[in-house]
């Protein structure tokens, strides 16, 4: 299994999966050019993805989801509260192929298992991810509202996790941001800052763990060397530590 991070942030998320032969991107809230010629970039004719998953309807995730149908031919998988939203939210388009599951739901696509976790972030049916190819889990856990019970076990279970480390407590404090989304970025609906992520992975424990990728950082209250220095002094050196970029693809992460 591998992992290519072709954008993470608020400013647009896509991510692809390779599991078992199964090639999966998970949201489309990058431009439909841009994915192309990411993938492009490490061998991969986005043409040839088996289907594209959507996590909530927040447009930094969806708003490219028409564009990928028509463009690329994908079937999308999303729950159907997620569709209402993202077309409330966004504009969409024409749309192709849907397949509607339910939050909680076990998908089964190709030779990939994607379990879907609900999770308490403000969208409309929210889901995080864990893709299985029968040898190796992988998270995609990001826009997670706060740590709750499930996440615990759903970390301890992973082989490999691109985690949310959204903010700096101190950075948002002193942001310029409006009282109101201060509170809703650090409330039980919004994000997990720095300090929670490290925290979470250290409850977790790390003996599964090969390595945590850091994803969503905000632009405006976190800084790739503020997350790991967080994560550092939390959890010593004893797990490799990645930053998916909010403006430039990743390398290949294997597991």
């Amino acid at each position: 299994m591998f992992f290519i991070s072709l954008q993470s942030g608020s400013n647009g998320n896509c991510l692809y999966v390779e599991a078992g032969g199964t090639r999966l991107l998970f949201d489309a809230g990058v431009s439909g050019a841009l994915a192309e010629q990411r993938l492009a970039a490490h061998g991969v004719d986005i043409r040839t993805v088996d289907a594209l998953v959507i996590s909530h309807d927040h447009c930094d995730h969806c708003r490219s989801l028409g564009i990928f149908q028509r463009k690329f031919g994908l079937t999308a998988y999303l729950t159907r509260h997620t569709l209402a939203g993202a077309r409330r939210r966004c504009r969409l388009g024409e749309l192709g192929p849907l397949r509607h599951f339910k939050a909680g739901e076990v998908l089964r696509i190709g030779e990939a298992t994607i379990e879907t976790i609900p999770t308490p972030h403000d969208g409309d049916d929210p889901v995080a991810f864990v893709i299985d190819d029968g040898r190796h889990r992988l998270g995609i856990l990001t826009d997670l509202g706060s740590v709750f019970d499930a996440l615990h076990s759903a970390v301890a279970s992973l082989d490999a996790v691109l985690l949310e480390s959204d903010y700096d407590p101190d950075m948002l404090k002193a942001s310029d941001y409006p009282d109101w989304l201060k509170q809703r970025i650090r409330g039980p609906n919004g994000h997990l800052s720095n300090d929670e992520a490290a925290t979470l992975l250290a409850e977790a424990g790390t003996k599964r763990l090969r390595w945590a990728c850091l994803g969503h950082l905000s632009e405006e209250t976190n800084r790739p060397d503020v997350a790991l220095n967080t994560h550092r002094r939390v959890l010593g050196r004893r797990l490799p530590l990645r930053i998916a970029s909010r403006h430039e693809v990743s390398e290949r992460m294997e597991i």
